[in-house]
């Protein structure tokens, strides 16, 4: 199981305090994009550690482990920030082609650059033959028709990528409507490089759905469904343990991972609003009610919310 890129959310915060709670429950995780940017090589060593901080290997000692992600089209700089992190240990970059965010699509960057199957042609041609890493892409059926993909598919054959993910959702979807598996299907066997299923994963039963239909899968990328509930992939495993195993281990990691949002943002304001990102999908794994969950989204003050959370996950 690989844990699905979002950002804000599964930053290396989350990632090492999920691996030290659920140590190789998850196989890799791809990171949050680093949208490119020009004269990276020129920039102070500060500004490059900032750039840079959340796949700087200091910062991942005892994360799980990351593959980094390049949002970008501009292949003179995906190139240079690809030999960066190849000399930051990395040996695999994957690139990102499934944005659904209108300020990102509309620079045919993430799933907007899917209705111009020359302009990735033109970007693989240009980054592969120079990349150190190898490479591997993540995408939608398109941005705003689910058949742009096929036009897509040919280009990726032609290059040695390690895996393609697809996000069987058009970008205009964003992550509204239902998967296209019926697409999906007709997907999977035209791409030569391994295919990994990312979507609408919250469930053991979605996992088994997916497998069961699509056994040439080589994996599946799970998002927003583990932090609906963090014991999933334990549930996915024969040996899991018993329920109330699995449940303590889910409350320890909430409370850890609020621990480590209070330490490492001290400003009240932000770490409040990031304790209620968090806390907006985590609550769904504890045995407390929508009612309950909101006293703690309503609340302004930091210490009420916390120890709210703490009461919660006692």
């Amino acid at each position: 199981m690989i844990l699905a890129p979002m950002q804000g959310l599964t930053e290396v915060l989350f990632r090492r305090v999920y691996e030290e709670c659920f140590p190789g429950a998850v196989e890799k995780a791809v990171a949050p994009f680093l949208s490119l940017t020009h004269n990276l090589h020129q920039a102070s060593p500060r500004a490059r550690a900032l750039y840079l901080r959340d796949v700087l290997p200091e910062n991942n000692e005892g994360s799980i482990p990351v593959i980094p992600q390049i949002l970008g089209k501009e292949p003179d700089e995906f190139v240079e920030l690809d030999h960066m992190l190849y000399d930051l240990g990395y040996r695999e970059v994957n690139w990102n082609m499934g944005c659904p965010m209108r300020a990102v699509t509309g620079k045919h960057r993430g799933s907007g650059i899917l209705p111009y199957p020359g302009e990735v042609r033109a970007m693989l041609e240009a980054v592969v033959p120079k990349m150190k890493c190898r490479l591997s892409v993540k995408m939608r059926l398109g941005l705003r028709d689910k058949r742009e993909i096929f036009d897509i598919i040919p280009i990726l054959n032609d290059y040695p990528l390690a895996s393609v993910t697809v996000h069987p959702r058009t970008g205009k979807q964003q992550y509204g409507g239902m998967v296209d598996l019926e697409t999906f299907a007709e997907v999977l066997p035209m791409v030569k490089a391994p295919v990994i299923y990312n979507g609408d994963i919250c469930t053991v039963q979605d996992i088994r759905r997916i497998e069961t239909r699509f056994p040439q899968v080589s994996d599946i990328m799970v998002g927003r469904g583990l932090l609906y509930d963090p014991a999933l992939p334990l549930k996915r495993r024969q040996d899991d343990g018993t329920a109330r195993q699995r449940d303590d281990k889910t409350k320890r990691f909430i409370r850890r991972l609020m621990e480590e949002i209070k330490t490492r943002i001290p400003h009240e304001e932000a770490r409040l609003r990031k304790t209620k990102e968090y806390w907006s999908l985590l609550w769904k794994s504890l045995p407390i009610s929508e009612m309950q969950a909101r006293e703690v989204l309503r609340a302004q003050d930091a210490k009420l919310v916390d120890n709210l959370i703490e009461g919660f996950t006692q």
